[in-house]
């Protein structure tokens, strides 16, 4: 069975999130926790009525958020007719990053989905503020970000990015491998080139790349680094006809510039499709 949170703020952004999770995990057993965390800014004290002496926390805002969540939950229940699939709502108060943590190792979390910017969103930037947050500081679990104008149906062609500057441990590529199986989907291997020749190293690491793809079919498209690398993986993306981009955290030098860099044109940000991360698996 797969283990896999869902993080909803409730916008449209997250529900496309959730719904692209069921469709793309359709065909396993899963156990879907659905989760949902705020700031505890609205709780005040009150007297118990029980105990003159004693107080107790009141929350308007918890018991509004827990008629959401239930609901939420309901409607997937009733809604989603898979039979292997099964759900959970979490309501959390405190950070999201932290509690994300948490649950990863109390859960087992196979992925943690997420929508790309949710009720805050800004164009300006490929992810908002609290994906952002979980890209830099969740380490240890797949993250799937999902844009909220991405209508997905099937995956029949995957993107990924690499310099081939780091050796890849096999068990990082596990998820990428179970899809592509499940799916029977394509690979576009796109190779971000710094120098005009491949190093032994990158030979090396593109090498024991081809056996682990081995079976599934391969193409391998090269493009010049730039100083706009988020929007030269995007149109290539876009090219390709791809469903998924998958990048590794081994690959932090662009990775770092998709995250951070600026999508200046509309035409760009409109071409997005969903970024699977796969972890480094460091400490923290």
């Amino acid at each position: 069975m797969k283990n896999i949170l869902l993080l909803t703020d409730f916008s449209k952004n997250a529900w496309n999130a959730i719904f692209m999770a069921l469709k793309l995990y359709a065909a396993w057993d899963c156990k879907f926790y659905l989760l949902h965390t705020f700031e505890p800014k609205d709780w005040k004290m009150v007297p118990n009525q029980g105990d003159s002496g004693s107080f107790e926390i009141n929350s308007p805002v918890e018991h509004d958020l827990e008629e959401r969540m239930e609901a939420t939950k309901n409607y997937l229940i009733k809604n989603n007719v898979n039979s292997d699939h099964s759900f959970e709502a979490l309501l959390v108060a405190g950070s999201l990053v932290d509690t994300i943590r948490v649950l990863i190792s109390r859960y087992d979390l196979d992925m943690v989905v997420m929508g790309t910017h949710g009720t805050t969103k800004s164009k300006k930037f490929f992810v908002g503020n609290n994906a952002l947050q979980v890209l830099r500081k969740v380490s240890n679990c797949p993250i799937l970000l999902v844009p909220e104008s991405f209508d997905f149906q099937r995956l029949t062609s995957i993107a990924f990015p690499t310099e081939f500057m780091y050796f890849t441990p096999k068990y990082v590529l596990s998820p990428l491998l179970e899809l592509l199986k499940k799916w029977k989907s394509s690979i576009n291997i796109i190779f971000i080139a710094q120098e005009y020749r491949m190093t032994e190293e990158q030979k090396t690491n593109w090498d024991i790349l081809n056996k682990r793809l081995k079976g599934f079919p391969v193409s391998f498209i090269e493009i010049p680094i730039s100083s706009k690398v988020s929007k030269d993986i995007l149109k290539a993306a876009f090219d390709l006809e791809t469903e998924l981009i998958v990048l590794t955290q081994y690959s932090h030098s662009f990775f770092e510039k998709l995250i951070q860099e600026p999508i200046i044109k509309r035409t760009v940000s409109k071409t997005t499709v969903p970024l699977l991360v796969l972890p480094d698996f460091t400490p923290g």
